[in-house]
């Protein structure tokens, strides 16, 4: 019987006629720019198609690459929805249950919906920073085991570091990523009776250095910190510290040097701080670095929200106010992109809270742990290897 032409019979084709796979027809650096485009799963499923690929995905240079695009399209869009929600809630199994990682993207009415929970690996500890796709972790007992660990999500994998224990009375503590060798650095800044020292880890050596705080017009030290982690802004870590006043002290991840920023002037003239309690908090606010501070009025007997936003980084002068009526807030956890502001209040509801026109809206969840936002998570190989 004969074959139909439309058949083709590939029992008897010659080796050299038969389809490549398309690896083995593209040169190699053609093959390399396409998985530096891949998302991280499938990445992490492509280390099995052979020893050169997983060598290839696994390499420094092409985890950098990688990063680099996943930065790039991180930036490109930024703008195009209204962000993500990240948050760990509280445990509601045993005692023993680790904590989730949760997201949930924010949608046009201001509702949110979670798309996804990914367990947390250790035990007893709490986000201090995220950055570019890797969370820092310190244990609850920072203060004296000294526990810190870098997290991955996107590929399930962390990495503890080891800190000498030593006893503080407060502890800064700050993830930023050093953009000139793609690179990470953990500061850590510890307060004793003594003036405050500091560490840096960083991640491409794997080892801590103890680096001196120095500040031009401080005496060549600083009294204290503000128990709170750093924020990460413009290259820099940021934390509220002080010797005879409180003021802002940077660290440049770049150039490891710490410089100062003043806070804005008598900032706290019109709250009744010293009475009843006030807090102040580092934050991002619209892209600017800011300082929101809540606290009751002195005239009015209210509860107020004090926004300071540095228009122009590093200028004291671009300091600008905006002060808003607020009930009672338990907790501030950050702001959005838009300037919305994310709290908690006295029945534990998390809320975000529009400063212009007042808006209180529930996010649907009660007494976080945990709560970040970003405007476009993103996802990288750091830690793979």
């Amino acid at each position: 019987m004969n074959t139909p032409p439309h058949k083709h019979n590939r029992m008897n084709e010659s080796p050299m006629s038969q389809p490549k796979f398309p690896s083995e027809s593209l040169p190699d650096h053609i093959i390399h720019e396409i998985l530096t485009w891949l998302p991280v799963k499938s990445l992490i499923r492509f280390k099995c198609v052979s020893k050169s690929w997983n060598s290839t995905i696994t390499s420094r240079i092409f985890i950098n690459t990688h990063l680099d695009r996943a930065i790039s399209l991180f930036n490109y869009n930024s703008n195009n929805h209204n962000g993500y929600l990240l948050y760990t809630p509280v445990p509601m199994g045993p005692p023993n249950c680790r904590k989730l990682l949760c997201t949930g993207v924010r949608n046009s009415d201001g509702t949110l919906t979670q798309i996804s929970s990914i367990e947390i690996p250790f035990y007893h500890s709490r986000i201090v920073g995220f950055c570019n796709g890797l969370f820092c972790f310190a244990s609850y007992e920072w203060k004296c085991k000294d526990l810190i660990y870098l997290w991955n999500p996107s590929i399930r994998k962390f990495k503890m570091l080891g800190v000498t224990s030593i006893s503080y009375t407060h502890i800064a503590l700050g993830l930023g990523y050093h953009s000139e060798n793609n690179d990470f650095k953990i500061l850590r800044i510890g307060e004793k009776l003594e003036p405050a020292e500091a560490k840096v880890y960083t991640l491409s050596t794997d080892s801590w250095r103890r680096v001196v705080i120095s500040v031009e017009g401080r005496n060549g030290s600083i009294d204290g910190i503000d128990d709170s982690p750093c924020v990460f802004f413009n290259g820099a870590l940021h934390c509220i510290a002080y010797n005879a006043h409180k003021f802002i002290l940077t660290f440049d991840v770049n150039d490891e040097k710490f410089r100062e920023i003043m806070l804005p002037q008598n900032y706290l003239d019109e709250l009744d701080g010293y009475l009843d309690g006030f807090s102040q908090s580092l934050t991002m606010f619209k892209g600017s670095l800011a300082l929101i501070v809540f606290g009751k009025a002195r005239v009015g007997n209210s509860n107020k929200c004090h926004i300071w936003v540095m228009k122009e980084y590093g200028v004291v002068k671009s300091w600008t106010q905006k002060s808003v009526a607020v009930g009672w807030v338990d907790s501030f956890y950050g702001c959005t992109d838009n300037g919305e502001l994310l709290i908690e209040k006295h029945n534990g509801l998390l809320l975000s809270f529009d400063p212009e026109s007042l808006k209180e809206n529930s996010l649907g969840f009660q007494f976080p742990t945990w709560v970040g936002f970003t405007s476009n998570f993103m996802e990288s190989l750091v830690l793979l290897k």
